[in-house]
């Protein structure tokens, strides 16, 4: 009989599903903790056949093992490693023909014994393609079949049942993840190969998006020549934007920096703002940052300086461009 919500004695309830989900928990993270005592040549083998690979990893199982093989098809091909998922009803319907003698198969079943995976397998490795098998069950049909035999073997299941597939999911995708790591370390895959794979995140657009990206330049610029009016410095700030105007030398080099904070003190000191040149109340030698710097580095600048601009210089120290916070907002890169 399945008990109402209105006939239960709630406290109990919530005491009893505290200790149940921790419970949960213990049992898997125990699932996983595990997996990393087993681990021998065969990892290494299997990790040698994927970094060996001229196709694809093809990744192939049924149910609850399925979706996990989709999450690690797709954790290997955001790590550089090409990967596609494969559901193996489908491929004995005509999609075996994704799957090629150059690829990879890693077929994921808990008891090596899935009916519609081992429909397919003969057939796969009559194509000649390496077979990695991760399962439960290292004494399985599946296992027999596989070049390599990776033990995702749990002592039991989260669930109190000890039915529905909890900590032995828990430790396949663990596995997968391993797996995938370790390919990502052994191609020597950096931050810029990730960013690829992720151009439509925010991820993407931090580690590629440079400050040439999104800094002013040409007219947007807000400057003044050094030896310049205070009066009009505080009409460049004004007119630009930008809570700041640089200050250059003859040669266009950089060599101070007047911002709004600037104004507000040299105000509160009683200036003569006719008389007074912007030499007087500039800061100089001013922080400055390359174009060629991700823009990443500049919001991290601005928070480490506590300011919310900066002047852009090539290697000679000339100002070529400017960026303001609200133009790192624009770009989607805070």
């Amino acid at each position: 009989m399945i008990t109402t919500a209105s006939s239960v004695d709630q406290p109990a309830v919530s005491e009893a599903a505290l200790r149940l989900a921790r419970e949960v928990l213990e049992i898997e993270a125990h699932a996983v903790a595990a997996l990393a005592s087993r681990l021998d040549g065969r990892f290494l083998e299997a990790l040698r056949l994927i970094l060996a690979c001229r196709g694809r990893v093809v990744v192939t199982g049924i149910g609850k093992s399925g979706q996990i093989g989709r999450k690690i098809a797709s954790t290997l091909a955001s790590t550089g490693t090409p990967s596609f998922f494969v559901h193996p009803g489908e491929a004995s319907h005509g999609d075996l023909g994704m799957i090629t003698h150059e690829d990879v198969v890693l077929a994921l079943s808990y008891s090596g014994e899935s009916d519609e995976l081992m429909t397919i397998l003969p057939l796969v490795k009559r194509l000649g393609a390496p077979l990695i098998a991760l399962t439960g069950n290292p004494d399985s049909a599946l296992a027999s079949l596989a070049d390599v035999v990776l033990d995702a073997g749990v002592e039991k299941e989260a669930c109190p049942l000890n039915l529905a597939p909890t900590a032995s999911t828990t430790a396949a995708l663990a596995l997968g993840d391993a797996l995938a790591v370790a390919a990502l370390d052994a191609r020597g895959f950096g931050h810029e190969d990730f960013a690829r794979s992720h151009p439509g995140g925010t991820l993407g657009r931090r580690l590629l998006t440079h400050v040439r990206d999104v800094m002013r330049t040409g007219d947007e610029i807000p400057v003044v020549a050094e030896g310049a009016a205070f009066a009009d410095a505080v009409l460049e700030i004004s007119k630009k934007r930008m809570g700041m105007t640089a200050v250059v030398g003859p040669d266009q080099r950089l060599v101070g920096i007047f911002t709004d904070g600037d104004l507000r003190r040299a105000l509160g000191r009683g200036i003569d703002v006719h008389a007074t040149p912007i030499d007087a109340v500039m800061t100089r030698n001013p922080r400055s940052i390359r174009p060629e710097a991700l823009a990443a580095e500049a919001v991290e600048l601005m928070e480490k300086h506590k300011t919310t601009q900066l002047p852009v210089v090539d290697p000679g120290g000339r100002l070529i461009g400017a960026l303001n916070i609200h133009d790192l907002f624009r770009a989607k890169v805070i």
